[in-house]
């Protein structure tokens, strides 16, 4: 099995470029390896790629995460079709919620989302929630869990407002 080494993105790249110092110096990858408590194979692929690809290959990188479920064009699809309005997919009022968008996901996409995960999406995308406007009829239609009203873009105006309110 493969364990990731103990420390830092930044400290491991330290490392790696420590490693390089010391086998310019006249260390071998032995010493070396023994001087920074690594392998004897580690420093020696870390030579090869500072040797191929230059120092900057040795740098930490951020680490990609996960594959998103949705491409961006699907994601441009989906924004498209929540401009629409719930009202356009079958509901009966214009009251976006998190498990309705989870439900058009699902309907044009064949991809499930928790409710979480929708919520997500749509701030990957750039959208918030803007809730002001309907409070009354969020109260009285009982979508007070998972609920998202009106959503919009956010622009440059309602990424400053956000800003100040908080």
């Amino acid at each position: 099995t493969c364990m990731r080494p103990k420390g830092t993105p930044q400290e491991l790249e330290q490392r790696r470029l420590q490693a390089m110092t010391l086998l310019e110096k006249g260390h071998n990858g032995s010493e070396v390896a023994r001087m920074l408590g690594v392998t004897p194979g580690a420093v020696s692929q870390w030579k090869k790629i500072y040797q191929r690809d230059g120092p900057s290959a040795l740098r930490a990188r951020r680490h990609p995460g996960r594959k998103p479920k949705l491409t961006s064009r699907q994601r441009q699809k989906l924004a498209r079709l929540l401009l629409k309005g719930p009202r356009r997919h079958g509901y009966a009022n214009e009251l976006w919620t998190l498990a309705r968008i989870a439900k058009v996901i699902q309907k044009h996409f064949g991809v499930q989302y928790e409710p979480s995960g929708v919520w997500r999406v749509l701030m990957g995308m750039g959208w918030s929630c803007r809730s002001e406007e309907h409070t009354s009829e969020l109260q009285s239609h009982s979508f007070i869990s998972y609920a998202v009203f009106c959503l919009k873009k956010k622009t440059k105006e309602t990424r400053s407002e956000d800003r100040r309110v908080g």
